[in-house]
């Protein structure tokens, strides 16, 4: 199954509310500590302070020191992308193990593979559709893409 983990679930949601303090209307520009987010979505302090770092590391976050730091974003909203943040959090992302193959390290079924190929034109629509997505389009509130089910379309099962 495809699934987002805990922590990009919690780097999503933690970059969503520096966004609104950040380019909100009561206190724009603020700083936003891990504990503050923490709180607001109780998420676990360490396992948050671990993500926020690791965001900073890959440049989507800054981090500000002192007795009134926290964290801004580096950019717009509208310049990163749920791609990135994933990415940053996660590695590459892939749906099948041999779509990150390194040199020497081939797939043992790779020959005989019949869904190698459909696999990777899946996961490159997926990566496509994330990659055009940003923090701002998951702010908006409105359904992002809408997804019918094949009964929704009139499709026999």
């Amino acid at each position: 199954m495809l699934k987002i983990s805990k922590k990009a679930d919690y780097a999503l949601m933690a970059l969503q509310h520096i966004a609104l303090v950040q380019f909100g209307d009561v206190t724009p520009g603020r700083v936003v500590n891990t504990k503050e987010i923490a709180e607001e979505y109780n998420i676990p302090l360490e396992l948050l302070a671990k993500v926020l770092q690791t965001l900073a590391k890959n440049g989507l976050i800054e981090s500000h020191n002192g007795p009134k730091g926290g964290y801004l974003l580096a950019r717009s909203t509208r310049q990163i992308t749920i791609a990135q943040i994933l990415e940053g959090i996660e590695g590459p992302l892939g749906i099948t193990d041999c779509s990150h193959e390194k040199e020497g390290e081939l797939c043992l079924q790779r020959e005989h593979c019949n869904i190698r190929t459909p696999l990777l034109k899946v996961q490159d629509s997926i990566y496509q559709l994330l990659n055009n997505m940003t923090l701002q389009d998951m702010m908006g509130g409105t359904p992002l893409i809408t997804i019918q089910s094949p009964s929704a379309q009139g499709v026999a099962q």
